[in-house]
């Protein structure tokens, strides 16, 4: 009974019109912010990723439960009741997904909660953000490669940007971890995760150092509840703009790449204006990506993409570059404009 009652609550669960407006009041912005302070401010003080942890002991538990199976039960029947454990323990597992953070797909979107200019969002703007990226990525170049990053300094901008945006209780940023999965990560082209059952975050360690801040940056504004992609992008750029010259200069890169993904080649070249210095940079974070693999790469975005899409995210995987409609048409308060000024 108590297992037909869980898979019936996660079918629910998944298939349930959920009201933003109440999701965003009770759960985004009420009961997820003391749960993260809590399980966050735990993980942090464990060295190891509790996800691969997690990931091990279940691993080696289902072998041993199978094999008891099939040893006492015989193959057929084990195989039968293995299949209905696996449909109990997917539909437990999910319902504790959406309480621990997944509920937060569901949630207010940015644009209508702040103040957004749909008309801002033109091609013409696209040009003028990566200009001005360009500016100020040769312009900061210099600075950036001087400073030895600490993510402890994007701490205050990190809970400024939450602010701005209505949190009343700023995240507990996570301290960035290493995983099993690192070589995985390399061939996928994955720079970070947010581990959405124990509240910590996991960053690729091949990461070069300009990349870095935007990235952790970006798993922190997922465990300040925003799961969109193209949101938790927005708010690691501006959070990356009130950091220190590098986390300055890596969300200004990150803008340079995003404004220029929708351009043609004309409109590309009348954007560009990079100094060697940046060009340099630019190349080498395309060499690292070069250094994946093509063929897991593409089986990674496809299984990234289901689970977005599953999740109501019905740009998938496209919603990483939505971020330029964030960057472009919302206004985050009277004396600043997320776009160009």
């Amino acid at each position: 009974m108590l297992r037909a009652a869980v898979v019936i609550a996660a079918v629910a669960a998944a298939v349930v019109p959920l009201n933003p407006v109440r999701i965003e009041r009770w759960y985004s912005t009420g009961f997820y912010p003391r749960l993260q302070a809590i399980v966050t401010t735990i993980t942090n003080g464990i060295p190891i990723s509790l996800l691969d942890v997690a990931v091990g002991i279940g691993i080696v538990a289902a072998a041993l439960v199978i094999r008891r199976r099939v040893t006492t039960l015989g193959p057929g029947r084990a195989l039968l009741k293995t299949g209905l454990s696996l449909l109990f323990v997917t539909a437990g597992v999910y319902l504790t997904f959406l309480l621990m953070w997944g509920l937060n797909y569901r949630r207010l979107p940015l644009d209508r909660k702040l103040p957004y200019d749909k008309s801002a969002v033109t091609r013409s703007a696209a040009v003028a953000l990566a200009g001005k990226a360009a500016e100020a990525m040769n312009a900061g170049y210099a600075d950036a490669h001087g400073v030895r990053w600490d993510p402890r300094t994007l701490e205050a901008p990190f809970d400024r940007v939450q602010r701005l945006l209505g949190a009343t209780r700023g995240a507990v940023p996570g301290i960035p971890k290493r995983s099993l999965l690192s070589f995985y990560f390399r061939r996928a082209a994955i720079d970070g995760m947010t581990d959405p059952f124990f509240l910590e975050i996991i960053v690729n360690r091949d990461l070069l150092d300009i990349e870095r801040p935007f990235v952790i940056a970006h798993e922190w504004a997922h465990l300040a509840g925003y799961a969109d992609e193209s949101e938790a992008n927005f708010v690691a750029w501006v959070t990356c703009l009130g950091g220190d010259p590098l986390a300055r200069y890596s969300g200004w890169v990150s803008a340079y790449e995003y404004a220029m993904r929708p351009l043609t080649p004309v409109e590309q070249r009348g954007a560009t204006g990079l100094a060697e210095g940046p060009r340099g940079d630019l190349r080498a974070m395309a060499a690292r990506y070069a250094r994946s693999s093509p063929t897991v790469r593409e089986a990674a975005n496809g299984v990234y993409d289901g689970y977005l899409r599953a999740n109501r995210v019905e740009e998938g995987i496209g919603s990483y570059e939505a971020v330029l409609r964030l960057m472009l048409g919302a206004r985050l308060g009277p004396e600043w404009t997320a776009g160009v000024q």
